[in-house]
């Protein structure tokens, strides 16, 4: 369901979750009521997975962004299958290393990069995870995410919207022109995709 929380904030995680066409967001709520995007993942990843590698508690708060089909697995389950195949291990071992790197670009991005670039980075990135450019997503939301104003994302939107890039109606997001949003979304799109493959490539030696 989407918005709906996997598990909170320094919560015993008891099942991994592996998204097949659901995008999820790891973030970090404030006691101001606001919340912070760290990294997402979706059908090329896994939440929780750090559990069965002995990391029980998590850091973060996971929510569902965009609602689709997951798969769950029990902690104890995964962690006996790890034993058996080490291939696996490795391969989630690079995974969360992947997202780790996610939150840390992410901090570099939110600390120097426009919103118009952020946005466009963010977009693109959602709709790689979901599978689709079409994204159900309120302006509010995305501005949570993104830790900004929602008056920011909404004057931005519009920009992108008039220059033919997206199409946006209340909670739906159309991506229209996808080399334009490329050209538009700073560096940290092609990073995040370039550290992912780097980490997945070096587990498969």
């Amino acid at each position: 369901m989407q918005h709906a929380a996997l598990f909170e904030v320094r919560e015993l995680i008891t099942d991994i979750y592996f998204p097949i066409d659901a995008v999820i967001s790891l973030v970090v709520p404030l006691s101001s009521g606001e919340i912070i995007e760290t990294a997402m993942t979706g059908r090329d990843g896994v939440i929780g997975a750090g559990a069965a590698l002995n990391g029980r508690i998590s850091l973060n708060q996971a929510i569902v962004q965009i609602g689709g089909q997951i798969l769950r697995c029990a902690v104890e389950p995964l962690k006996n299958i790890l034993k058996e195949h080490p291939e696996i291990q490795a391969l989630i071992g690079a995974h969360e290393q992947a997202l780790f790197a996610q939150a840390q670009q992410s901090a570099a991005c939110n600390a120097t990069h426009a919103i118009e670039n952020r946005l466009a980075r963010w977009l693109l990135r959602a709709a790689d995870l979901h599978g689709s450019d079409e994204l159900p997503l309120t302006q509010e939301y995305i501005a949570q995410m993104l830790g900004v104003r929602r008056t920011s994302v909404t004057v931005v939107a519009r920009t992108l919207q008039e220059a033919g890039m997206i199409r946006y109606r209340r909670g739906h997001i159309k991506l229209l022109d996808i080399p334009a949003l490329q050209e538009t979304a700073c560096e940290c799109y092609q990073t995040i995709k370039l550290n992912y493959d780097a980490f997945l490539h070096a587990s498969n030696k």
